[in-house]
């Protein structure tokens, strides 16, 4: 049942006032990428509206709109399951974000200044107290602050809109190897802070892309419980 999947509490009931649809479908995709809600776990609506305090009518909207977006699959008779990712799938968007992130981390090391370098120091100091206090939450959170602020201080437009379609994915295949990547990812971030704050725009790029690729390899080899 899906009252015994999700922690008494963690689902806040959503406020009435403003989109409806959008505030369902927003808190079901969050509750997906974070895993509160398992990769082909059965999503009852019933259950879900009780959860989120709304009738079925907006959460049958959010289930549609997240199969359309391969986030649900929708299956005749049986009804709606959180997507179970194919490696391939996976493979193929973290190779992806390897790409955009690489190029991120060399423009990001030719136009930092020492505030966007502070900040990086910051959340890298946040990610590595969320590992030693094993809060596997709060260490993927960071991680993805992280990196979006890389791709901020990158100051390409279009390379954050791109980034940003990946990021939700992104946190989802991050969030089972978190735990697993530890300490290992937060050491080779205070490298890639090393590389920017140098301006070595290739040592960035370099840094940012075996970093990426770990990532990559150890979702592969991830242990499956």
């Amino acid at each position: 049942m899906l009252s015994a999947k999700l922690a008494q509490g963690s689902v806040p009931r959503l406020e009435r006032p403003g989109p409806l649809r959008e505030r369902v479908y927003e808190a079901l995709l969050e509750l997906i990428t974070t895993r509160a809600l398992q990769p082909g776990q059965h999503l009852v609506e019933s259950e879900l509206a009780g959860h989120l305090g709304v009738s079925r009518q907006p959460v049958r909207e959010a289930l549609q709109r997240l199969n359309t977006e391969g986030w649900v699959d929708l299956r005749p008779a049986q009804g709606a399951f959180v997507h179970e990712p194919t490696e391939e799938e996976a493979d193929q968007l973290l190779s992806v974000r390897t790409l955009l992130e690489a190029d991120a981390a060399r423009l990001a090391a030719a136009n930092s200044g020492t505030a966007g370098i502070a900040a990086l120091e910051e959340l890298c100091a946040l990610g590595e107290r969320a590992v030693a206090d094993d809060d596997v939450d709060l260490a993927v959170a960071t991680n993805a602050a992280f990196h979006a602020k890389v791709m901020e201080l990158a100051g390409n437009l279009v390379l954050a809109e791109l980034a940003a379609q990946v990021d939700r994915r992104v946190r989802w295949y991050y969030t089972p190897v978190a735990r697993q990547r530890g300490k290992q990812s937060w050491i080779e971030h205070r490298e890639l802070i090393a590389a920017i704050a140098a301006r070595d725009e290739g040592r960035a790029t370099e840094v940012m892309k075996a970093h990426t690729e770990h990532t990559r390899t150890t979702y592969h080899q991830r242990e499956r419980t």
